[in-house]
């Protein structure tokens, strides 16, 4: 494939620490043992490739406030795009270093005591099961969110790898998969404007808000996440009034 967006290989694909998210687990006692590796790529398609094939207009509104002239944008998006550009145009050296840190992570854990755990979809919605990585570390949990249904009816089947957990994600254009996502035995996480209600659709709300450990939740709930940011002033759908 011609290289026609640049970009340099970074010195390092994922991350320990210094998401707010995904670092929720450490102020609770009993969800500190896990210590979460993270992949962060461009959400969208702002970095001229689509990591979200299945975004509607409502959640991509809420994720591409960051896109516009990279000189102002901020380094962190910067590097999002630049770490995409390098999945999308070399595929296998990406690979192969993504397969070094998730390897360095779980020895880490090892050492230090923590039962390792990485999210590879923090800000994207990629199959990497077609890489084959979750067979290759049975001993690490990954977990992601998607709206992709056939990947979140999969899970629910329980088609996938046991070291792999899924949330299938609502929006405004995919009320019907959720409900069969649901109806299947899935989770589906629910942004709520105001407050989270006990119950949506007759199924369970959990605060999703809590933590980020998804492969923590009961199954077949609503994983209820509160809205943030240009999310709080969305009309399009994705944001449900409870």
């Amino acid at each position: 494939m011609t290289n026609i967006f640049k970009y340099q290989v970074p010195s390092k694909l994922c991350f320990r620490t210094g998401n707010p998210k995904t670092d929720k687990n450490l102020k609770i006692e009993e969800l500190k043992k896990y210590w979460i590796l993270r992949l962060n790529l461009a959400p969208a398609k702002i970095s001229g490739f689509n990591t979200c094939s299945s975004a509607s207009k409502g959640c991509a509104a809420a994720c591409l406030h960051t896109a516009g002239n990279p000189v102002f944008m901020p380094q962190k998006t910067l590097g999002r795009v630049n770490r995409t550009r390098f999945y999308f145009q070399n595929r296998a050296k990406f690979i192969a270093k993504l397969l070094r840190e998730i390897t360095n992570h779980e020895v880490y854990c090892f050492k230090n005591g923590f039962k390792p755990v990485v999210r590879l979809n923090t800000t994207s919605d990629i199959p990497f099961e077609i890489h084959g990585i979750f067979e290759l570390f049975p001993n690490i949990q990954f977990y992601d969110y998607t709206k992709i249904k056939k990947r979140a009816l999969k899970f629910a089947k329980g088609l996938y790898p046991k070291n792999y957990h899924l949330t299938f994600s609502l929006n405004e254009s995919n009320y019907d998969d959720s409900i069969e996502v649901l109806k299947a035995g899935g989770n589906v996480a629910v942004v709520f404007r105001d407050k989270l209600p006990e119950t949506y659709k007759g199924f369970k709300v959990v605060n999703g808000d809590l933590h980020d450990l998804r492969f923590t939740d009961p199954k077949n709930v609503i994983v209820g996440l509160k809205a943030k940011g240009l999310a709080k002033t969305d009309q399009s759908g994705f944001v449900i009034n409870a």
